[in-house]
């Protein structure tokens, strides 16, 4: 009977928030690590605005996104795991391949269900025309299309520069400095967008440039907070945050805001990294500080105040849901990775409707988590650009309780055969299907034969080390 309960309240929710086709913004910052927020438990620098986001919304506690860039942002715009689209890792600028335009993402869904959509900040998977957001569902562009670390010199000025595209064209070419308004131009966008919209539904993806280095906080948050550089540019976050909230408040209030990271902190970056909080390992890594992500959901009305769900959910679901609210359906064909997590947003269940988690590094299969159990396969890194410690140097399974312990410190393979069994057999199934050399499933990524650079350039440049701006001292 509780099942037969459940099972109308989930429809009866579908039915009633499709009628009203809810509006979504997905803000998606760049390696944010799980201790870098508030209501995650940072103190060093003050989200004010996100914890009151928090305190009238939602945590998910076990959110996972990708352990880098583009891998990321495939995933999210998909709904499938990066391997199952060929996007495994990082795209460079004037690459061929990027994300396939065959692909069906959460804009081009959304668009189908009379959604105006709309990507504000960085891209970053496939620089080339037909794979731009344009191409991909969203009726207009605005931001770097990849890292900020990935400048070049123009051949007009010598200097070192970041594209700042209009749709598909290059609108400007910003220096390093002149990243410093990119935080405050994005949020400009957002609002204009969303103000014009507010009468219709909408779909805003804001994926931030920040806080990927170099990091360039805006002047008026330069030395504001007690953490350096990183700090200074997440308060500028939190800022930007709350503006986007207010002008929701003010004009679209039937909006679910989703607040997210790509991946966890770049940890050999030191000051000017973010922090995985209590959890192991950092970006580049399927540790938990790698890709489990800060995030919370805010829907005044809908998702009940100052609530926190632990189940495993992650950018995959966000495409299905989002679907699910705005009345329409994801068919079985072709596959994709995510379920609709809204029963978990508004409070019908706590359970996870996927229930596993795996967490590919490239086209490895690292890890699988069901429930508490987290089973890591293979020897697995701390961190981009630092390599693995003694515990987890060989390929020899070991089992970790995340909930008794979640900073993966103690091996239980040993005391729980039967538990390695399963998780061995869901791992080996899915990497069989999508992982390895010779994957059953896996589809492909899109190609251009002639890749072209967006402006004229030089060269890559990507080892000349930027310069930073100058710390202003903190005033008491």
């Amino acid at each position: 009977m509780k099942s037969i309960i459940t099972l109308f309240l989930c429809a009866y929710c579908t039915i009633t928030l499709a009628a009203e086709k809810p509006n979504v913004i997905i803000i998606f910052i760049d390696d944010m690590g799980y201790g870098d927020i508030g209501p995650f438990g940072a103190t060093k620098q003050k989200t004010p605005e996100l914890d009151r986001m928090a305190a009238e919304g939602m945590k998910l506690t076990s959110f996972y996104a990708a352990p880098v860039c583009s891998v990321s942002r495939a995933q999210l715009l998909t709904g499938c795991y990066g391997v199952r689209v060929d996007v495994p890792g990082v795209y460079s600028p004037g690459e061929a391949h990027g994300l396939n335009p065959k692909e069906s993402t959460i804009a081009e869904r959304l668009k189908e269900l009379g959604y105006a959509t709309m990507c504000v900040g960085k891209w970053h998977v496939g620089d080339q025309p037909e794979f731009l957001p344009t191409s991909q569902g969203f009726d207009g562009y605005f931001g770097i299309p990849y890292s900020n670390d990935m400048q070049r010199k123009s051949t007009a000025t010598g200097e070192r520069v970041s594209p700042l595209l209009r749709d598909d064209k290059v609108a400007e070419l910003l220096t390093d400095e002149q990243q410093s308004r990119i935080v405050e131009r994005y949020t400009d966008e957002a609002i204009a967008f969303i103000t014009k919209n507010k009468d219709k539904p909408f779909f805003l993806y804001l994926p931030h440039t920040a806080i990927h280095t170099p990091i360039y906080p805006g002047e008026k948050f330069r030395g504001k907070s007690s953490n350096g550089r990183v700090g200074d540019w997440i308060e500028e976050l939190d800022s930007s945050t709350g503006k986007i909230l207010e002008t929701i408040r003010k004009n679209a209030p039937n909006t679910l805001v989703i607040f997210t990271s790509d991946n966890g902190p770049w940890l050999i970056k030191e000051k000017d990294s973010g922090s995985a909080g209590p959890l192991r390992g950092g970006k580049g890594s399927t540790w938990e500080g790698g890709v489990r992500v800060p995030t919370i959901a805010w829907w005044p009305g809908k998702i009940a105040p100052n609530t926190s769900v632990d189940a495993i959910a992650g950018t995959i679901d966000l495409l299905p849901t989002a679907v699910s609210l705005a009345g329409g359906s994801v068919s079985a064909e072709p596959v994709i990775d995510g379920r609709d997590i809204s029963p978990l947003l508004l409070g019908i269940s706590k359970e996870s409707p996927r229930g596993v988690h795996y967490y590919f590094s490239r086209f490895n299969l690292d890890a699988v988590r069901k429930g508490p159990w987290k089973l890591a396969l293979k020897s697995q890194n701390e961190t981009m650009g630092r390599p693995a410690e003694p515990d987890a140097k060989d390929n020899t399974p070991r089992l970790y309780n995340l909930d008794k312990e979640i900073d993966e410190k103690t091996n239980l393979a040993k005391e729980n055969p039967e538990i390695v069994k399963e998780l061995t057999a869901l791992a080996e199934k899915m990497h069989a299907e999508i992982g390895g050399d010779q994957p059953t499933a896996r589809r492909p990524a899109g190609k251009v034969a002639n890749p072209v650079f967006l402006y004229p350039s030089e060269g890559r440049d990507r080892d000349a080390k930027p310069k930073q701006p100058e710390r202003k001292k903190k005033t008491e």
